[in-house]
């Protein structure tokens, strides 16, 4: 990811929605060296953070519906979470949740692109998002997967104003010429009961330490750490609950 801070239009942050907490500070911990800290008041609902140093890098939350799948969510930077959940509704997508204020820390909504895959707007207050970027256990790039690749690049680029940077292979999203994410076409290797998502990949040290790490945790491997031509070492890993997330090696952002 060529951002290094959040950014309006970019990513910002992930948070990871749980049916066991426990379960997944072990697995993060072990995995990514974080540590977290619960907001202990009772409006905020269990919500946890997770810290590399001082830097707040991710967070972990209990489902708050019975409908919510265990998942990683992607947030996004607006300066107007109305208006932008305006915006998504206006390029065919729809709003599922909000725009609610968070305590004191922000405004945020929770929105479906037109062919389904969730994600979160974010406008700040107290709390801007991520504190780090690109660095061992910290967001470095954020995937759409879809089956509808022409129908998302015209809803994002209406809603965000991203560049597309699209090769024979890969397409990339940016902001005034800084990738931060692509996006990849869901074919017949993705079962049919598997939605769009976006998927948030996490900088490591060792790809191939890091995936040895998560299956002795727990974890399942779902793509083998693999080298992209011409882009990073990768692999795609899921928690012992579910959750679905990419890891990569650590400078070699794009």
């Amino acid at each position: 990811m060529k951002l290094d801070r959040p950014v309006t239009g970019g990513p910002c942050w992930a948070e990871l929605g749980t049916d066991d907490m426990e379960a997944a500070e072990r697995f993060y911990t072990t995995l990514f060296g974080w540590r977290p800290e619960t907001d202990r008041r009772a409006e905020a609902g269990g919500y946890t953070v997770a810290h590399l140093g001082d830097a707040a890098v991710a967070a972990l939350t209990p489902l708050y519906q019975e409908s919510q799948p265990v998942a990683w969510n992607v947030s996004f930077a607006v300066t107007d979470a109305d208006a932008a959940a305006r915006k998504v509704t206006e390029a065919g997508g729809t709003v599922l949740v909000g725009p609610v204020d968070v305590l004191d820390v922000g405004r945020f909504t929770v929105v479906l692109d037109p062919a389904g895959a969730a994600f979160q707007l974010w406008q700040p207050r107290s709390f801007p998002g991520a504190g780090l970027f690109n660095a061992p256990g910290s967001l470095g790039w954020v995937e759409l997967m879809t089956r509808a690749p022409e129908r998302a690049e015209a809803f994002y680029t209406t809603v965000f104003g991203w560049s597309v940077n699209a090769s024979e292979h890969y397409t990339q999203w940016g902001l005034d010429g800084a990738d931060f994410g692509g996006m990849v076409t869901m074919d017949e290797k993705f079962p049919p009961e598997v939605p769009p998502h976006w998927l948030p990949y996490f900088a490591v040290e060792d790809v191939d330490a890091t995936t040895a790490t998560a299956t002795s945790a727990g974890g399942t491997v779902l793509m083998e750490p693999t080298s992209v031509p011409d882009g990073p070492r990768i692999a795609v890993l899921r928690d012992p609950r579910g959750a679905v997330f990419g890891v990569y090696l650590a400078g070699d952002e794009g």
